[in-house]
């Protein structure tokens, strides 16, 4: 059926009287004359009922309630819209419909938080599988809706930085607190637009501190927040609050099957954003810095026998890594062209930095791009299964590549 049918389909279903569209048919009452009379009788009595008086909140639910009336004004919906290749013969450029997200006023500068996610869109164009959005709309708690850019996006920890084109006096930042005083079975408060409802609270306890989660971008986040908060898609990139109504995460992530809340969501705490916001709104991204060595992809560590940490694959010839010491794979005496991992000698394998665990690539990654310029790092390393320490101080540059 094309549009037009459909379209005359509809204008006839519009035109018919209202009985027509009626889902059922009624049934004719078959009563007594005694019953008719009762039901006549009854009817010429129908008023609307009287309410009973609202007893007095609780102390939980008015504090509940006076946390999201002072935080509701901070919260924004936001909605995004992009431009993706149609996969037709006439490769026809269209227009993705609005996906929609929640966000949160950082500052009186016009500065709006959310997760990177929510202005990305998986794109048509396999070459390029996701997108970030072209249009950005505001609207804040009044319904007012404004123009907003990206100006800073970190993928490692799925934070971006939008700047909202309204005026400074509705912007109303929200109070930070801080996720390293959280106990677990504390109470909290997530705000967000679920399913594009606008403002929607739910309330909740922290269920465990500390969790790894994965990202949308395939990141790792080792410190989350979870929450049995109700926590449903459109939910991210809004606040989540203790009951003073402070910032204390971002909601960011939920498991489920089903794609709906399950009791099980996770919230970036609060000192990363205010450790990443600000580079952010500076520079408009995180730098990682120049060490000059490269790792081996974490997934391939298996076959070299790794169990635990990151293999270096290479150093740079006079780079700051092969400076401090740092070894990367070689080939074994006689071998000009490797055809497996016996041809090869295993050099340094990083097991921590800082004294902090490293297992993964992405989160060795992670790490150095949340580092203080200039700041020494004490590498911890495995060399033919010994460990011992190496310590580099970085240089600065843009992280555009794989290499470290």
């Amino acid at each position: 059926m094309d549009l037009r049918q459909v379209a005359m389909r509809v204008a006839v279903l519009l035109s018919l009287p209202l009985a027509a569209q009626e889902p059922y048919e009624r049934p004719q009452l078959k009563l007594t004359p005694a019953e008719q009379e009762t039901v006549d009788f009854n009817r010429k009595l129908a008023k609307p009922r009287t309410v009973t008086p609202r007893p007095a909140l609780t102390p939980a639910e008015r504090a509940r309630a006076d946390a999201f009336k002072r935080a509701r004004n901070s919260v924004v919906f936001i909605r995004s819209i992009t431009r993706g290749w149609y996969e037709s013969t006439q490769g026809d450029q269209i227009a993705i419909p609005p996906a929609s997200g929640t966000g949160f006023v950082w500052d009186n500068l016009g500065h709006v938080v959310t997760n990177h996610h929510v202005i990305t869109f998986e794109n048509l164009n396999l070459d390029t599988p996701r997108s970030e959005a072209e249009d950005l709309q505001v609207t804040l708690a009044d319904g007012r809706v404004f123009k907003a850019v990206v100006i800073g996006r970190n993928l490692a920890q799925d934070i971006a930085v939008l700047h909202v084109f309204a005026p400074l006096d509705a912007l109303k930042p929200l109070p930070i607190g801080s996720a390293k005083d959280l106990i677990v079975g504390q109470d909290v408060l997530a705000i967000g637009n679920p399913f594009g409802l606008d403002h929607t609270l739910t309330s909740g306890i922290v269920s465990g501190l500390g969790r790894p989660i994965v990202t949308s971008f395939q990141t790792h986040i080792s410190d989350a927040i979870q929450t049995d908060a109700a926590i449903n898609p459109g939910n991210s990139g809004g606040p989540l609050l203790d009951r003073a109504g402070r910032l204390v995460g971002m909601n960011t992530a939920i498991t489920s099957t089903t794609g709906g809340s399950s009791g099980v969501g996770f919230a970036i705490p609060v000192e990363t954003l205010n450790r990443v916001v600000p580079l952010l709104i500076a520079k408009g991204q995180t730098y990682r810095p120049v060490l000059g060595f490269a790792t081996l992809p974490s997934q391939v560590s298996p076959e070299w026998g790794i169990t635990r940490g990151i293999a270096v694959r290479s150093v740079d010839p006079g780079g700051i890594a092969e400076k401090a010491g740092l070894r990367g794979i070689t080939l074994k005496p006689g071998v000009e062209k490797p055809t497996k991992v016996e041809d090869c000698v295993l050099g340094d394998v990083i097991i921590g930095i800082n004294g902090v665990r490293m297992d993964l690539d992405i989160a060795l990654m992670d790490f150095l791009e949340m580092i203080p310029p200039d700041q020494t790092l004490e590498f911890e390393v495995l060399r033919e299964g010994k460990p011992m320490k190496i310590l580099m101080k970085p240089g600065k540059a843009p992280g555009t590549s794989q290499k470290t």
